[in-house]
């Protein structure tokens, strides 16, 4: 095991994340987070909470969507895949919307979220933020707008973002 972020690390990289979404989206009138069920709520919960603290006159519209319908390999095999919640209250027609992720691996998840977000409607542009970036390992061409940290792993090698809300502790660590 090797621990990529501590938990002091992942603070300082969730505030630098929030810093340049500000820089980027200023007021968030036209912008709305989402969270990626089920482990990129955890970030999306974290830069939501921070941008409050960061821009506390500002509302900022944030939702959480669930892929699990919409992934390419849902009919196949044996494991039954048990949705989570999606909670989107507001349109995302003519936003710029930022999908929230914990780990960029091989780009399907997020090519999940897309078709997934279309069903509450047509945003004017889409940016996507994470918090590892696995550089090397996409099947898919989608790349981050906003990156905590990239990292070179082998496909044998997991990465694994904890979180205190749900783990117990903060860091991220490849096994």
């Amino acid at each position: 095991m090797k621990t990529i972020l501590s938990g002091t690390q992942v603070a300082i990289t969730v505030d630098r994340l929030c810093h340049q979404l500000i820089e980027n989206h200023g007021d968030f009138s036209q912008t709305a987070l989402i969270g990626l069920q089920p482990r990129g709520i955890y970030l999306a919960d974290r830069i939501y909470n921070t941008l409050q603290k960061l821009l506390p006159d500002v509302k900022i519209q944030y939702g959480r969507i669930d892929i699990t319908f919409y992934r390419d390999d849902f009919n196949k095999g044996k494991a039954l895949h048990v949705p989570n919640e999606t909670a989107i209250d507001f349109s995302i027609e003519n936003k710029k919307v930022v999908l929230i992720d914990d780990v960029l691996y091989t780009g399907r998840t997020t090519r999940s979220a897309l078709d997934a977000m279309l069903d509450f409607g047509r945003p004017s542009a889409v940016e996507l933020l994470v918090l590892i970036d696995r550089r090397f390992t996409r099947e898919l061409p989608i790349q981050a707008d906003y990156t905590g940290r990239e990292i070179d792993a082998v496909n044998s090698e997991k990465v694994k973002v904890r979180w205190k809300d749900r783990d117990g502790h903060d860091d991220v660590i490849i096994e």
